[in-house]
C-alpha cells in the first residue's frame, strides 16, 4: 500500500483519480482548498477507511509524509482560472514549489498534471511534446497559460538541481462526470444547454477543432506515467487524438439529447486556440496508453450524469 498526495483532488480529474487509487488499495489524502473542488464529488469515497480528505490551499506549505504526489490543484476552465487571474497564478508557481519541496523532503516521486494550453495557439497540429508553443504572455488567459509553464519549468529545475523525481503530463481537454455544469468548458457547456433547451452558444463560426478525452482513459494515462520508469520524466501528452469542429460537437451533443436546441453565434475570445488534438506516440510508446472509450459513448455517460444533477 502507497500513501499518495493528490492536490485538487476533490475536482472533476482528482475525484476520479482518487477514486482509481483507492480502488488499487491506496491509501489516499486527498487536499483541496474547494474553491472550484466540491465535497460531492469525494463524498461517496469517505466510505473508503484508506480515504482522508484535508481542506488546504497548496499556496501555503504542507508538511506530511507520502510516498508519491500528484499535484492537480489549479483552476483549470476559464470562467474559474480568470475569476482571480493573481490566484491562478499563484496557485501553479506556488504551489508547484511547495510541493517540490515537500517531494524534495520526504523523497517523493511528484506527477505534474499540466496542460494542452502550454502549446497556446498552436502553430504546429497536431502538437507534439517538443512543440514550445506559441502563448501570448500578457492576454486573460496568460494567468492558467504561463502559470502551467513556469511549473513545467520549476519541476524540471528541481530534477536537476534537486534529483527531484518528477513525472509531467499535459493534459487535453477531459470530460464526464463529475464536470461542474458552470465551469464554462464547452462540453458542460453545451449538454447544460441541449437539457434545458437553451440555443448552444457557438464561438466565431463554430470550425475550431478541439480532441476529447474521457476522464477515466486520462486517469489511467496518469497513473501509467506515475509508475513508468525512473529518469522518464516526460513531458507526455495524455489526450485522445480524435478531431472535432465545436459545430460537430454540438450537434453530436443535441442529437443524443434529443433537444430543441438551436445555435447562437458570438464572437471568437480572445486567444482562444483555433486547433487543438495530440501526438500521443511518446504515451503509446513509454505507457503503452491509448484512449478506449469513444466520443459517442463517453457524452452518454456525461449526459446521463448532468441528468441525475439538474434534476
Amino acid at each position: 500500500m502507497k500513501r499518495i498526495l493528490v492536490t485538487g483532488g476533490a475536482g472533476f480529474i482528482g475525484s476520479h483519480l482518487c477514486r482509481k487509487l483507492l480502488e488499487n488499495k491506496d491509501e489516499v489524502i486527498c487536499v483541496d482548498n474547494l474553491f472550484t473542488g466540491r465535497k460531492q464529488n469525494i463524498q461517496k469515497l469517505m466510505d473508503y477507511e484508506n480515504f482522508e480528505f484535508l481542506r488546504h490551499d497548496i499556496t501555503k506549505e504542507l508538511y506530511i509524509e507520502v510516498d508519491q504526489i500528484y499535484n492537480l490543484a489549479c483552476p483549470a476552465s476559464p470562467v474559474h482560472y480568470q475569476y482571480n487571474p493573481i490566484k491562478t497564478i499563484k496557485t501553479s508557481v506556488m504551489g508547484a514549489m511547495n510541493m517540490l519541496g515537500l517531494a524534495k523532503r520526504v523523497h517523493a516521486r511528484i506527477l505534474q498534471a499540466s496542460t494542452s494550453e502550454v502549446y497556446g495557439n498552436p502553430q504546429v497540429h497536431p502538437q507534439p511534446e517538443a512543440y514550445w508553443g506559441n502563448v501570448n504572455p500578457i492576454g486573460p488567459r496568460s494567468c492558467y497559460d504561463e502559470g502551467k509553464r513556469a511549473a513545467e519549468t520549476l519541476f524540471f529545475d528541481y530534477y536537476r538541481q534537486h534529483q527531484v523525481d518528477i513525472k509531467v503530463i499535459r493534459i487535453f481537454n477531459t470530460y464526464g462526470p463529475n464536470m461542474d455544469r458552470d465551469d464554462g468548458r464547452v462540453v458542460s457547456n453545451f449538454i447544460v444547454q441541449a437539457l434545458k433547451g437553451e440555443d448552444i452558444t457557438i464561438y466565431g463560426e463554430g470550425e475550431q477543432t478541439r480532441s476529447f478525452c474521457y476522464v477515466d482513459d486520462l486517469v489511467e494515462g496518469m497513473c501509467r506515467m506515475m509508475d513508468s520508469r525512473e529518469g522518464f520524466t516526460g513531458p507526455v501528452n495524455l489526450g485522445n487524438p480524435g478531431e472535432y469542429t465545436m459545430l460537430e460537437l454540438a450537434q453530436k451533443i443535441i442529437a443524443l439529447t434529443n433537444s430543441r436546441s438551436k445555435l447562437a453565434y458570438r464572437p471568437l475570445p480572445q486567444d482562444d486556440p483555433i486547433q487543438r488534438k495530440p501526438m500521443i506516440g511518446l504515451a503509446q510508446e513509454e505507457l503503452g496508453w491509448n484512449p478506449e472509450v469513444p466520443l459517442d459513448e463517453g457524452l452518454k455517460k456525461t449526459i446521463a450524469y448532468f441528468k441525475e444533477t439538474m434534476a
